[in-house]
């Protein structure tokens, strides 16, 4: 009897061993994982893969508006404005992303037609303020919004939405996996839309911001007979 209650004393510690290895095992896959960037957690899976209605009109555009890492208030205008504006649209969690966070903190960064870069996450119920503020350039307007997510029926991250300023349109949109490509995308998107006369500055607009209106004398000089 004293013999089977010790081997029943050793298998229960065996076990316990056991269950206590594969917990820690568990765990340090866990861990691993988030520092990965992936996320295992449903709640938030469900929270983030909402599904996001279509814009209002094709090529419309939204102000950018919600709360910085800090929970402060956060409003930057992307129509009605003197420049482009690049939305780009990240998460803390998705691994693609890492190398654009880590581009747009280089100051010296090449931004074609000198466009001002934001970017854009969801908000807290799909983010974490702790992993935007880790991120987040210090040059760069960084925003949890996912009303401008909505607004923009962005289909995931990263993607990326130039918008003309002066317009008020969106003269070009997608998803790259590098920063070089996003460059060509702009620069193609630019030229796109200065050929087609949507976007950019006509040869009017680059007048009117010199003081001359169309029909000024001076455009008209008087030639010698």
């Amino acid at each position: 009897m004293v013999v089977l209650v010790t081997l029943l004393g050793v298998a229960v510690g065996l076990l316990a061993l056991l269950v206590a290895g594969l917990l820690r095992s568990h765990a340090e896959i866990l861990r691993s994982l988030n520092e990965l960037g992936v996320d295992l957690d449903p709640a938030r899976g469900a929270r983030a893969n909402t599904t996001l209605p279509p814009r209002a009109a094709s090529g419309s555009v939204a102000d950018v508006t919600g709360t910085d890492a800090d929970g402060a208030t956060q409003h930057i205008a992307v129509a009605g404005v003197e420049h482009n504006t690049l939305l780009a649209f990240l998460s803390t969690t998705c691994l693609t992303c890492r190398d654009f966070w880590t581009a747009f903190a280089d100051a010296s960064l090449d931004v074609p037609g000198h466009a001002r870069v934001v970017i854009v996450t969801r908000g807290e119920e799909a983010e974490s303020p702790s992993s935007v503020r880790r991120l987040a350039p210090r040059t760069v307007h960084t925003v949890m919004s996912t009303e401008t997510w909505h607004a923009y029926n962005v289909p995931g991250a990263p993607y990326f939405i130039l918008v003309d300023g002066v317009r008020s349109e969106v003269i070009g949109e997608g998803t790259a996996t590098a920063w070089e490509r996003v460059q060509e995308l702009m620069r193609q998107a630019i030229a796109d839309a200065n050929e087609s006369g949507r976007g950019g500055r006509t040869v009017d607009d680059e007048l009117r911001a010199a003081g001359i209106e169309p029909g000024d004398p001076s455009l008209y000089p008087e030639t010698g007979t």
